[in-house]
């Protein structure tokens, strides 16, 4: 081979090399070529399809420094994951001045989490001053998904308070109800101003815990007023007794302050209490008088059977009388003259009690003379 470009025999190279390509092309089978064209044509297609899906966004993501591939990009697609929502959320951080793994935000995806959501949650609590993890931030995410409450609710909560209403008007009752030490009743309403507490949001009580922590200190701080006029007079006391005794312990907020909006006289649950206690009273005297007046009536019956028998032994005492008269004839010990001597006692004495009896139902009825 010479310098100039030539072979020994005066052939340039270039013409030698493409008569090679010729020949070896011409002497390949026809379906080769065809399969190799074929593969050539999918690959171009698949190379085609590729650039029309990611090219826009490979772009949005290489001009805000994001750093996103694109056999980066075809991965998230082969895996589900919404190429676009993830290269977003990643430029949205970078441009927060926060670095995130682009593997962490595909994982919080996966998990079910809300990204966007979490870079809201993140700016937002940058921005307020609040120290706050990217970890920290998916587990309250995480915590509050199926709740109907999102992250970036609980980081405005932390940020701006809110107010509770104690108690909830969504769980049918309009006030919280207590008892001073006089009997007179008090109904109280609440109003509560909480913000999240971010290091306990998760695995903290929630709301519903707060109200009955609220609602139970409120009856409590009532109960033990001597008077229904010393809340009345100083409803601040109430929230004060309340406030103090810690009621956001173990809870997912932080109670800023418990103001009382309404206060209002009840019944006299003393009063109704000692009318109860004077019917139940009542009635048991009444069942012990009705035990007495069972038993007298169950005496008065066993005297009056008593009665019937002794009366039943007299005439039974009467009958024997004639066998006795029979037998003192017999014997000579009773005469015709005393049989008739008694036949007139008791003759006078039966005309005795008629006209006597006779007297006493003529004077019924007539004037008593003076």
């Amino acid at each position: 081979m010479e310098a100039n470009g030539q072979c020994a025999i005066g052939i340039p190279i270039s013409k030698l090399v493409h008569f090679q390509s010729r020949a070896t092309l011409g002497s390949m089978n026809p379906s080769i070529v065809f399969l190799l064209v074929a593969v050539g044509g999918i690959l171009l297609l698949v190379f085609a399809a590729v650039l029309f899906n990611f090219f826009g966004i490979w772009i949005r993501a290489w001009s805000n420094g994001a750093d996103v591939g694109i056999l980066d990009m075809v991965g998230m697609r082969l895996q589900g994951i919404p190429v676009a929502l993830i290269v977003d959320a990643r430029i949205m951080a970078l441009k927060a001045g926060m670095e995130i793994d682009l593997k962490s935000l595909q994982l919080h995806y996966q998990s079910g989490g809300n990204v966007p959501q979490v870079i809201l949650a993140l700016i937002m609590a940058d921005r307020a001053g609040i120290v706050l993890d990217y970890n920290r931030t998916c587990a309250i995410d995480l915590a509050t998904k199926g709740t109907g409450k999102t992250v970036l609710e609980a980081v405005q909560t932390s940020v701006n308070p809110k107010v509770i209403d104690c108690p909830n008007a969504a769980m049918g009752r309009t006030s919280i109800d207590g008892v001073a030490k006089d009997g007179i009743g008090v109904k109280a309403k609440a109003r509560v101003t909480v913000r999240s507490h971010l290091d306990r949001f998760v695995g903290g009580a929630t709301e519903e815990t707060i109200i009955a922590r609220v609602g139970e200190g409120i009856v409590s701080a009532i109960g033990s007023a001597d008077s229904y006029k010393e809340v009345l007079e100083n409803p601040d006391r109430i929230s004060k007794a309340v406030l103090a005794k810690g009621l956001d312990s173990n809870t997912a907020f932080e109670i800023l302050s418990i103001d009382i909006a309404d206060v209002d006289v009840g019944d006299n649950i003393g009063a109704k209490l000692q009318a109860e206690q004077a019917e139940a009273d009542k009635r048991v005297a009444q069942a012990r008088a009705e035990v007495r007046r069972a038993a007298a009536v169950a005496s008065e019956q066993e005297m009056r059977a008593r009665t019937q028998e002794m009366r039943a032994k007299v005439v039974e005492a009467e009958a024997q009388v004639p066998q006795a008269m029979a037998e003192a004839f017999r014997a000579g010990n009773l005469g015709i003259m005393d049989y008739i001597r008694m036949k007139n006692v008791q003759s006078d004495t039966q005309m005795r009690t008629a006209i006597a009896g006779g007297e006493r139902s003529g004077d019924e009825g007539r004037p008593v003379q003076q």
